[in-house]
This record gives structure tokens, C-alpha cells and sequence, in this order.
């Protein structure tokens, strides 16, 4: 059954964060940083889950940090994260966190990790931010507000030529049978393809140096912090039925720079 954090009944329309929640987006940025920097690097004890997904003690630690800030800022808000679950869900508010997304670029020492934060509304991203902790790069995207980048606006590169696009994946393993069909046909097409980087591509999307990503097997946690900094940019991201990502998502990911380059995009992935 899809995850939901919607609550049954009418609403009032989602509105933009307000200062408090801002600060709050912050505040979990600001606690996960220093303990990612202290263990990144370091000789660590690697487990892996049981979709074999690896885990450390970093990512628990910031977790846990993370979610207690939410418990005393927030105690009725809903949290959805990736070591530690769901609580709460069908709240009106629901941050949704990742500790270190791209744990496996974390552990061989590649600075390319970080720590991605949302809020939704009613289920609806609201607020988004991909924090790198190695590299002191911050995206922040808030509905009604440009995405800034260190705090100046940024934009995505607006490419509406697939011939002058750049592609970028985290891997190329993670497309099989029509999905591995559908990439290639777009990776056939455009001007330059590139794997690796997790989250970051997304960041790069929404500053202007990368017009596509595609992904699929993508977690709520990976992909809706990302909804709000693409947007804000003026980008585009949705699944690959061209629908908005929400907790029920399927975790295939289109996010282009331009909706002409997402709509082309999108018809090629699904092309019979």
C-alpha cells in the first residue's frame, strides 16, 4: 500500500514555511554537518541493510540528532527517515531526512555525500534542502521562493536542446530491462552523459551545470528533498509518468532543466 502523509477530511490550502520552520530546516542542517565531517574519512565500521544498501554509524548519529531536534521544536510533526522510519505520518507537517545520501561515496572518502532535507504540507514538498558537508555547498528551496545557493539565487540552465544536453545518472547498474532501454535511448541522444554524484547532481541541475537526471529505485528520503530546490530554480521533476513526487512514489526520477527537455525526456523513457 502506498505511504501516505496526507490527512483525511478538508484542508486548508499548503502556504510557504514560515520563519520557525525555516529555522528548523536550518537548525538540522547545522547538527548534521559536524558530525558527518567528524567521522567522514575516518576508519568506520560499514553494515549493510537488507536491500544491502551500506550504513554507518554516521548515519544513525545524524539521524538521531536530526530527529530530536524535530521531537522539541515539533512534537506533533510527522518524521519519515531512512535509518530510523516513519512516526507520525498523516500529520500535517512531515520532514523527511536523509542523513548522508550517497553513503557508499561516504565511506570510500569521495566528498560527493550529503545530507538532504524536506518538509511537506499535507504530502506536498514544501521546503527542500541538499546540504554537502564536505564541500560547504548548500541548496535551500522553499515554495513562493528562488532556490539559493550559499544563499544567492541560482538557476537551472533553462537547455532546451537535447543535442546540447548533459546527462547525468549515480549509476549506470541501477537501470534494468525497458528502464536501462528507456536511459539509453535518452543517453544515445544527448551531448554528454555522466555517473556518480547522488544528490549532487541534483544540486548542479538546479545551479545551472547539469540539464538532466535520471534515476530510478530512489527512496522518498532521496528524492523529495530534491523537489523543492529543482522547482525553485525553475526546473522541472517528477516520476516517470510525469506525475509530482509524493511518499507514493515509485522512485523513478526525471528532473530536466526546461519542461520542453522534460517533456522529450519523458517521451522517450516510455516509448514503446
Amino acid at each position: 500500500m502506498p505511504l501516505s502523509a496526507t490527512p483525511s477530511g478538508s484542508q486548508p490550502a499548503p502556504a510557504e514555511p514560515g520563519p520557525e520552520l525555516r529555522a528548523t530546516a536550518q537548525a538540522l542542517a547545522a547538527a548534521a554537518r559536524p558530525i558527518a565531517q567528524r567521522y567522514f574519512r575516518q576508519k568506520l565500521a560499514v553494515e549493510h541493510k537488507a536491500d544491502h544498501s551500506p550504513v554507518t554509524v554516521a548515519d544513525r548519529a545524524i539521524e538521531a540528532a536530526m530527529r530530536s531536534i524535530i521531537a522539541e521544536r515539533h512534537p506533533e510533526h510527522a518524521i519519515y527517515g531512512e535509518e530510523h522510519g516513519a512516526e507520525r505520518l498523516g500529520a500535517r507537517y512531515t520532514w523527511v531526512i536523509d542523513p548522508i545520501d550517497g553513503t557508499k561515496s561516504f565511506v570510500t572518502g569521495l566528498p560527493l555525500f550529503g545530507t538532504l532535507i524536506a518538509l511537506l504540507e499535507h504530502g506536498v514538498p514544501k521546503l527542500g534542502m541538499i546540504d554537502m558537508p564536505a564541500l560547504h555547498e548548500t541548496w535551500v528551496g522553499e515554495a513562493g521562493q528562488p532556490t539559493r545557493f550559499n544563499n544567492a539565487p541560482c538557476r537551472v540552465s533553462g537547455c532546451t536542446d537535447p543535442a546540447e544536453a548533459v546527462l547525468y545518472a549515480t549509476s549506470p547498474d541501477m537501470f534494468e530491462g525497458a528502464a536501462r532501454t528507456g536511459f539509453e535511448r535518452v543517453s544515445e541522444a544527448v551531448r554528454l552523459r555522466r555517473f556518480g554524484g547522488d544528490c549532487y547532481a541534483y544540486a548542479l541541475l538546479a545551479a545551472g551545470y547539469v540539464d538532466l537526471v535520471i534515476e530510478v529505485g530512489l527512496q522518498p528520503y532521496d528524492y523529495l528533498p530534491l523537489v523543492a530546490v529543482i522547482e525553485g530554480a525553475g526546473g522541472v521533476v517528477t516520476d516517470w509518468a510525469g506525475q509530482p513526487l509524493r511518499l507514493g512514489s515509485d522512485g523513478r526520477v526525471v528532473a530536466a532543466a526546461s519542461p520542453a527537455l522534460h517533456a522529450w525526456a519523458l517521451g522517450l523513457i516510455n516509448k514503446s
